[in-house]
């Protein structure tokens, strides 16, 4: 090792200086952060700024969040994606109101519903100062390069191994800096494809640089490729009204959403309009969506008419929001 200073004061030192000024990142408030690490999920920072202040405008405390009729918080969630998040983060919030109080470390975190390993930790270390060491992908991907494991990262012994040789690193004075740290230098110096080696506070330590296997690491076992599934679907409108059906509250994924009807369930007889075509992509399905456009007087079976002025209190998908800015534009 040429530099004798520790990991952590390096990367401590990167951070300070090189730092996103990101809205949760000033502040220590538990609500406030735990609300960031869920949306943060599997979603892109940018993405999450407008809802995270928009969610926290309207739920500013786990109280007002308990209180909320589902269809509010689906509708102020909509367009973020992964809708369970939602779902969890309220029962999180009752279960905090139920006990009385946020709790402080990582496995009380735990213990409250929907919350993961990853979020107790983010939580406890951040809000509390609790020394334990986070593992998102983020972190995994710095720590396979860092160590140069060879192991498929999506394994769960090898994500324990990277686990453990995080927290042998975390610096115990200052613990949410550290995995914050961590998490940004994977966000914007570490990065899966072009990782930005001259730039990394670490790059002296990088055994995956040392043996030049920084763009080969870590690896992936290849999954299954995404089924493509061609859609047509109706845009309905009459009198300033929207023809949208509800999806059924089974457990599946968007239930009680609202989203438009297929074409198939218009019937042979309808005259319909090609307005265009998107594709959207959900876990392992590429979909190809082809967007018609017509106009009837009586609801379907199962559908509803919703006032176009009001679209934007229902719970809608990513889908159909692509469809309306299809429609719009």
């Amino acid at each position: 090792m040429r530099n004798p200073r520790r990991p952590a004061q390096l990367l401590l030192e990167w951070y300070a200086s090189a730092r996103r000024d990101l809205p949760w990142r000033r502040t220590r408030d538990p609500w406030r952060v735990l609300v960031s690490e869920v949306m943060l999920q599997q979603t892109r920072v940018a993405v999450v700024i407008p809802y995270y202040e928009r969610f926290l405008a309207r739920f500013p405390s786990p109280q007002a969040l308990a209180g909320a009729e589902e269809e509010e918080l689906l509708a102020l969630w909509s367009g973020l994606g992964y809708y369970s998040r939602a779902r969890n983060l309220k029962r999180a919030a009752e279960a905090i109101c139920a006990r009385g109080g946020f709790p402080e470390t990582a496995e009380e975190w735990r213990a409250l519903p929907g919350i993961g390993e990853y979020t107790a930790a983010a939580v406890a270390s951040i809000c509390f100062r609790e020394p334990v060491a986070v593992l998102d992908g983020n972190v995994a991907r710095v720590m396979a390069r860092l160590t140069a494991e060879e192991g498929d990262i999506a394994s769960g012994s090898v994500r324990l191994r990277l686990k453990e040789q995080a927290q042998a690193l975390l610096d115990p004075a200052h613990p949410g800096d550290f995995n914050q740290a961590l998490m940004e230098l994977g966000a914007t110096v570490c990065l899966p494809r072009q990782p930005k080696c001259l730039l990394c506070p670490w790059q002296d330590l990088c055994q995956a640089r040392r043996r030049g296997l920084e763009t080969e690491l870590p690896v992936k076992v290849r999954r299954r490729q995404p089924e493509r599934v061609a859609l047509r679907l109706a845009l309905i409108v009459d009198r300033g009204r929207l023809l949208l059906r509800r999806r059924p509250e089974d457990g599946r994924r968007l239930a009680g959403f609202w989203e438009l009807p297929s074409v198939e369930e218009l019937g042979p007889a309808r005259s319909l309009k090609l307005l265009g075509r998107f594709r959207h992509s959900i876990t392992h399905h590429n979909y190809e969506v082809e967007l018609w456009h017509g106009r009837m007087r009586r609801a379907l079976d199962g559908c509803q008419w919703h006032e176009l002025a009001a679209l934007d209190s229902l719970p809608l998908g990513a889908m159909t929001r692509k469809a309306l800015a299809l429609w719009q534009s």
